[in-house]
């Protein structure tokens, strides 16, 4: 994934989608979209969803935590990258706050840690499933009118690309489930390829508006100082959290890994529903940088909690 982010960044810094090709791209994104978001309807299993509905004593404080505490602290570095960042950059950080959790490494890295892989395989999906309906409306009511339009539009946007395709995943799963997991690993690239083509999309439209030339050395050092100070205040902050909580320590790395990481795979699509292609890179930014950082991080972390029990 992280070459992935970076080959996208890298193509888009070269070679951006301008005019005629950038709506192909996004043309082409969208399906892209649509098809990942069917596949995931089609891999989570119901019965997973049911259980995790009734563990109510993990899963709610992880939604709030989430969509609550998370995303104020998205609010609360948005602020201080006022002014120190360029307008989108900085609203960035509160679009960041809002996203939820990623499933594929917060389920790795317990598994590494030597966590409750059960408790985080459906508390992640289900915040994801969760994040595919708050996350636009939630950072609409946090942003305010001026910064963020989500109106019917948006809306119908994020239902038909989102939402309608993982409904028709969750109705034909009994007939298609076990073809999907049988592909595990191509699967896996489908998410890579979509959300690469998202970024693409996302940064060629920043690049146009002049990225390159907004950011001085002293921007980009502010955006890795900020995002690193939230990434690990995040994490620092889950696991004290699940302590007082009382959980055992096995559910605890489960409602770290959970809790402090964001989802590409949910950010980047909504960001190119949500915004035009010259907004979605600069919002992105944080989020990239974010995610990068949280796969670097999180291998040493879950190796150093490996040995707690």
């Amino acid at each position: 994934m992280i070459a992935v982010l970076m080959a996208a960044t890298a193509l888009a810094l070269v070679f951006p989608s301008e005019g005629a090709l950038r709506e192909t791209a996004r043309t082409v994104s969208n399906i892209g979209i649509f098809v990942l978001f069917l596949v995931n309807g089609m891999r989570i299993d119901r019965g997973e969803i049911a259980r995790g509905l009734m563990n109510w004593r993990y899963f709610a404080p992880l939604m709030i935590w989430v969509f609550g505490v998370m995303a104020l602290g998205g609010v609360g570095f948005a602020r201080l990258a006022d002014g120190l960042l360029p307008p989108q950059v900085a609203l960035g950080f509160l679009f960041l706050g809002a996203l939820p959790s990623t499933i594929q490494s917060a389920t790795s890295y317990t598994t590494l840690a030597g966590g409750n892989i059960a408790l985080a395989v459906v508390g992640a999906a289900l915040i994801n499933i969760a994040g595919v309906f708050i996350s636009a409306p939630l950072f609409a009511l946090l942003a305010g009118s001026e910064a963020a339009d989500v109106g019917i539009e948006a809306v119908v946007r994020i239902g038909m690309i989102l939402i309608l395709p993982f409904v028709i995943g969750q109705a034909v799963q009994r007939w298609t489930r076990d073809w999907v997991i049988a592909r595990k690993a191509r699967i896996v690239w489908l998410d890579r390829i979509v959300i690469g083509i998202a970024v693409y999309v996302a940064m060629s439209g920043a690049v146009e508006q002049g990225l390159v030339r907004m950011f001085d050395p002293s921007s980009w050092l502010w955006l890795l100082l900020l995002t690193v100070a939230f990434l690990v205040i995040a994490h620092l902050a889950a696991w004290f959290v699940s302590a007082m909580l009382g959980y055992p320590v096995a559910d605890r790395k489960a409602f770290l890994f959970a809790g402090a990481q964001k989802s590409v795979a949910i950010g980047a699509p909504l960001a190119a529903i949500l915004f035009a292609p010259d907004v979605a890179g600069f919002v992105i930014a944080p989020l990239l940088l974010y995610h990068l950082l949280q796969l670097i991080m999180a291998a040493p972390i879950a190796k150093r909690l490996s040995a707690r029990h």
